[in-house]
């Protein structure tokens, strides 16, 4: 199951044990996080899908040291994703057409959470694509953590 969500980038070689398994292992890359979350985009109910729009998707190991300032994060392994936009709560039909809202991805962090935990690779970068695209609708992160019970 691993070697499929890894959309066959995984190796193992003369593997002995599920271990040294492991040890061949690569981790996904930054193009198959990308791939992930446009399939993730894509697979959005059409009138979800249509209300984030030309939402960008960038993906990067790390956040820069300006934006973990900005939200007063001082670990960037605490940060797996970050939405960059205009909430549509906060948009006016009297706004000049709005610069395309981004997601931001970062890998290392999720990585990082995946490895702690029973979820799937896909899985979890589709839930934290999923957590950026509500703040596209205005929730907060408390709003979500309600959500998601």
């Amino acid at each position: 199951m691993l070697v499929e969500e890894l959309g066959g980038d995984a190796r193992v070689i003369g593997a002995a044990s599920p271990i040294e398994g492991l040890l061949g292992l690569k981790a996904p890359s930054s193009a198959y996080f990308a791939e992930i979350a446009n399939q993730t985009h894509t697979g959005l109910p059409p009138a979800i899908r249509s209300a984030v729009g030309e939402t960008r998707v960038i993906v990067e190991d790390f956040a820069n040291e300006a934006l973990l300032a900005s939200l007063d994060i001082e670990d960037p392994f605490e940060l797996t994703g970050v939405y960059e936009g205009v909430d549509l709560t906060q948009r006016s039909v009297l706004d000049l057409v709005p610069m395309p809202s981004t997601i931001r991805l970062f890998r290392r962090p999720i990585l990082d959470e995946w490895f702690d935990s029973d979820t799937g690779i896909a899985s979890l970068i589709e839930h934290v694509f999923v957590h950026e695209v509500a703040h596209h609708f205005g929730y907060s992160d408390a709003d979500i953590e309600r959500a998601e019970g």
